[in-house]
C-alpha cells in the first residue's frame, strides 16, 4: 500500500530535511497530479523548506574528469585555488583571499576499503549506514570486470555530457533497500515519484539513451542485475520495471551542481573594500571566468542529481513564484520564495533555466513536452495562447546547441 501523502511530507521535513513555513501537499488534478501548497504567508526571499535527498550521485562524466566531490552529499573538497587551476589548465593560478575557501581538508575522510573520499566522518558514516556497504567495491575499486564497474562503464558508452541522469542513482536506490531493515518503507517513499504511462516511459528512455535505446537499456537492465538483484525489489530487475525505474530517475531527478570557487566568489562579493580595491577584485574575476570559459567551457561545477520527495510535489510555472538553489554547496536543496506567496496558494517552481523561459509559448512547450512529458497551462503561457508561433526563428537560433542543451532541471545557483 503507497504511503499517503501526509506520511511523504512528515518524512521530508522531519528527516530528510526541514520547513521554515507551513506548507502541505495536495492532489491538484489526474493531469498534474500532486501539489505543493502555502498555509501561512511566505514572503518573497523567505525560505520555504530544505530538503535532504534520498538518495543522490555524481554524474559518472563529471567525477571521471576529476570533478572531485563528496561521494555522498556531492561537496566540492578542492580548495578553490585548486579548482581554479584545474579550471584554467594554469598550475600556477593564484587566488586572491584564500581565507575566504570553505573547503576544509582536514576533515575529508575516504573508505578504508575502496578509498571513496568523504568531505567529513558524518558523511562517510552516513553511506555506509545506507547503501555503502552494498555498492563498496573493496580493492576492485579499479577492476574493470567488477560488475558495478561494468555497469559504469556501460552508462558512460551511451550518455554523454552533458549529463542529465546517473545509473548509479538507480543502484543507491537499490542498495538502500538491500541495506534497510524496513525494507518496505523505502519502496513506498520510492513510489511516491510521478509515474508514466509505458509509451512516455519510452520516450524519457529514448531522450537519455538515443535510437538505439531499446538494445542499449536492455544491456544495462543486464548488467544492473548481474550486479544488484535484490528480490525485494525484484519488479525493478524485469524489463517493465527496470524501463518505469529508468524513467523515474530521468523525469524526477534534480540536478544539482557545487562548486567550491563559486562560494570563493561569493565571499568575495560580500566583503566590504575600498571601491578601488572593489572594482580591481571583480575584474581579476571577471578574467578568471573568461580564462575558465576559454579552458573547459560551460563544465563548471561538480554535478550530479538526487531524489527530493518534497521537491518533486513542486510542480512547473513558467512564471514561478519559488526557486530551488545549493546555498551549502552540498545537496541540501533549498526552495527559496521568488515572491510573496498568500496561504491556499500553490508553490511552483520552473523546470526551465531563465533563457528558456524568455523563449516563446512554442519552444518552451517543445522543451517541457520533450522532457517532462506534459503540456504547461500556467498563466504565462495562457496569456500566450493566441500568440503566433515563433518557430522556424527559434529552431534556426537553436541549430548548433548540443543535443541536450535544453534539458531542464538546470544546475541551479551554489
Amino acid at each position: 500500500m503507497a504511503a499517503s501523502m501526509c506520511d511523504v511530507f512528515s518524512f521530508c521535513v522531519g528527516v530528510a530535511g526541514h520547513a521554515r513555513v507551513s506548507v502541505e501537499v495536495r492532489f491538484v488534478s489526474s493531469a498534474k497530479g500532486k501539489g505543493l501548497f502555502a498555509t501561512q504567508l511566505i514572503r518573497k526571499g523567505e525560505t520555504i523548506f530544505v530538503e535532504r535527498p534520498l538518495v543522490a550521485a555524481q554524474f559518472l562524466w563529471n567525477a571521471l574528469y576529476r570533478y572531485r566531490a563528496c561521494d555522498h552529499c556531492l561537496r566540492a573538497l578542492e580548495k578553490a585555488e585548486e579548482n581554479a587551476q584545474r579550471l584554467t589548465g594554469k598550475p600556477g593560478q593564484v587566488l586572491p583571499h584564500p581565507e575566504l575557501c570553505t573547503v576544509r581538508k582536514d576533515l575529508h575522510q575516504n573508505c578504508p576499503h575502496c578509498q571513496v573520499m568523504y568531505c567529513s566522518a558524518e558523511c562517510r558514516l552516513a553511506a555506509t549506514e545506507q547503501y555503502h556497504q552494498v555498492l563498496c567495491p573493496g580493492p576492485s575499486q579499479d577492476d574493470p570486470l567488477h560488475p558495478l564497474n561494468k555497469l559504469q562503464e556501460a552508462w558512460r558508452s551511451v550518455h554523454y555530457p552533458p549529463e542529465t541522469a546517473s545509473i548509479m542513482l538507480m543502484a543507491r536506490m537499490v542498495a538502500t533497500v538491500k541495506q534497510a531493515k524496513d525494507k518496505d518503507r523505502w519502496i513506498r517513499l520510492f513510489s511516491q515519484f510521478c509515474n508514466k504511462t509505458a509509451n512516455e516511459e519510452e520516450e524519457i528512455v529514448h531522450k537519455l539513451l538515443g535510437d538505439k535505446f531499446k538494445g542499449q537499456l536492455e544491456l544495462l537492465r543486464r548488467l544492473f542485475t548481474e550486479a544488484l538483484y535484490e528480490e525485494a525489489v525484484s519488479q525493478w530487475f524485469t524489463p517493465d520495471g527496470f524501463r518505469s525505474l529508468f524513467a523515474l530517475v530521468g523525469t524526477n531527478g534534480q540536478g544539482i551542481g557545487t562548486s567550491s570557487l563559486s562560494q570563493w566568489v561569493h565571499a568575495c562579493d560580500a566583503l566590504e573594500l575600498k571601491p578601488q580595491d572593489r572594482e580591481q577584485l571583480d575584474a581579476f574575476i571577471d578574467q578568471l571566468y573568461k580564462d575558465i570559459e576559454a579552458a573547459t567551457g560551460e563544465f563548471l561545477n561538480c554535478e550530479g542529481s538526487g531524489l527530493f520527495v518534497l521537491q518533486s510535489c513542486c510542480n512547473h510555472s513558467c512564471v514561478p513564484n519559488a526557486e530551488t538553489s545549493f546555498p551549502e554547496n552540498n545537496f541540501l536543496l533549498h526552495v527559496t520564495a521568488l515572491e510573496d506567496i498568500k496561504p491556499g496558494e500553490e508553490i511552483c517552481i520552473s523546470y526551465l533555466d531563465c533563457c528558456q523561459r524568455e523563449r516563446s509559448r512554442h519552444s518552451r512547450h517543445k522543451i517541457l513536452r520533450e522532457n517532462y512529458l506534459f503540456v504547461c497551462s500556467c498563466p504565462k503561457c495562457l496569456a500566450e495562447a493566441d500568440e503566433p508561433n515563433e518557430e522556424e526563428e527559434e529552431e534556426e537560433e537553436e541549430e548548433g546547441e548540443p543535443e541536450d542543451a535544453e534539458l531542464g532541471d538546470e544546475m541551479t545557483d551554489v
